[in-house]
C-alpha cells in the first residue's frame, strides 16, 4: 500500500488517497478515480498537460521506474528535468523532481504530488462551518475604517491569546507545543502589524467591536479552552489552532459576502486570501504530523521533533 497525497491552490485541501501499488496505476489514474483535478489531455506522454512535482516521503524508498524516454523528452521540452537528472534516473534509480502524472506509475512508497492545476477554474477556499451564519446574522461593516478596526481586534486577540497558551504550556514543561503556539502568535502579530499599517494614523479605537457581537463572545480565531491544556499534544494543539483559523477565515469571508461598500469587500478578499493560506499550512502541518505518527509508530510528542 502506498498514501498518496494531492496538494495544489486550487484544491481546498490536501487530499490523501491510498493506493496498491501492484495494480500498476499511474498518478493520473488515480487522481482521476478520486476526483483530483489534476489537467491532462493526450494522457500518452506527449502534451505535458499533466506535469507534477512528486515529493519523496520516505527517503529511504525512492523509485525512478518507467522514467520512459516519451517523458523524458517531455520534461526536456518543458525544461523540467536536467541533464544530471537523467544520469541520477538511469545510473542511480534517484527519480526527478518533475513527472508527468500519466506516465509515473505508483509504486509501494509514500509521496506528495504538487500540480498548479487549471488556473481557469476559481481557487477553492476552506470549507466552513456553521459559524459563518452566526457571523452574517451579526455583522454590519459599513466603512473601511470600521473593518479595519474589527481586523486589528481579531488579530491583537489571536496573537496574545496564543502568547498566552505558549507561556502556560512553557510553565508546564509542554516545550514543543509552547514553541507552536508562540510561532502562531507571531503570525497573528505579523498580520496584526500589517493591519495597524493600513490604518495609519487614523483613530479607529471608537469602532473596535465588544464581545457581545462575536459568537460565544469572544473573537474568532481564539481557540477551544480544551487548548490549553498542559497535557495537550502537538498534533491536538495544531488542530486547536486550525479551528480558530477557520474561524478567521470564515469571519473575512463573510465580509466579503455582505459589505455593501465595494473598497470593504475587496479589502475583505485580500484578508480571506491570508487566512486562507493560514489554514493551508495548518492543514500541510497537520497532514504531515499524522503521517509521521502513522509510518513511523511514533509517540505523539515525538512526532514534533521527527524531522
Amino acid at each position: 500500500m502506498a498514501n498518496v497525497t494531492f496538494s495544489s491552490p486550487v484544491m481546498a485541501r490536501d487530499v490523501t488517497v491510498y493506493a496498491v501499488a501492484g495494480d500498476r496505476g499511474t498518478i493520473l489514474s488515480l487522481a482521476k478515480a478520486h476526483k483530483i483535478p489534476i489537467p491532462f489531455d493526450c494522457q500518452d506522454g506527449e502534451c505535458g498537460s499533466c506535469l507534477v512535482e512528486v515529493t519523496h516521503l520516505s527517503p529511504l524508498t525512492k523509485y525512478a521506474i518507467a522514467l520512459t524516454e516519451k517523458e523524458k523528452e517531455s520534461l526536456r521540452q518543458l525544461g523540467k528535468i536536467t541533464p544530471e537528472e537523467i544520469r541520477n534516473a538511469e545510473v542511480n534509480d534517484m527519480p526527478p523532481r518533475h513527472r508527468l502524472a500519466c506516465q509515473c506509475f505508483i509504486r509501494n512508497e509514500d509521496i506528495m504530488v504538487t500540480f498548479e492545476g487549471d488556473r481557469a477554474l476559481p481557487a477553492q477556499g476552506p470549507h466552513l462551518t456553521p459559524a459563518a451564519k452566526t457571523f452574517k446574522g451579526r455583522l454590519k461593516i459599513e466603512s473601511m475604517d470600521q473593518f479595519l478596526a474589527f481586523a486589528l481586534s481579531v488579530e491583537e486577540e489571536a496573537a496574545r491569546h496564543f502568547a498566552d497558551l505558549g507561556n502556560a504550556m512553557e510553565a508546564h514543561g509542554n516545550h514543543e507545543v509552547a514553541k507552536l503556539f508562540r510561532q502562531l502568535s507571531g503570525y497573528s502579530r505579523l498580520h496584526y502589524e500589517q493591519t495597524k499599517a493600513r490604518v495609519g494614523s487614523r483613530d479607529v479605537s471608537d469602532l473596535m467591536p465588544s464581545e457581545l457581537m462575536w459568537p460565544d463572545y469572544v473573537t474568532p480565531e481564539r481557540t477551544e479552552l480544551w487548548a490549553g491544556d498542559a497535557a495537550i499534544t502537538h498534533l491536538d494543539a495544531l488542530k486547536a489552532a486550525l479551528q480558530g483559523e477557520r474561524r478567521g477565515y470564515e469571519f473575512y469571508y463573510t465580509v466579503a459576502g455582505t459589505a455593501k461598500d465595494p473598497e470593504v469587500v475587496a479589502m475583505a478578499k485580500v484578508f480571506v486570501g491570508e487566512e486562507a493560506e493560514h489554514v493551508k499550512i495548518l492543514e500541510a502541518w497537520i497532514a504531515r504530523e499524522e503521517w509521521l505518527l502513522k509510518t513511523h509508530d511514533l509517540p505523539v510528542d515525538a512526532a514534533a521533533e521527527h524531522p
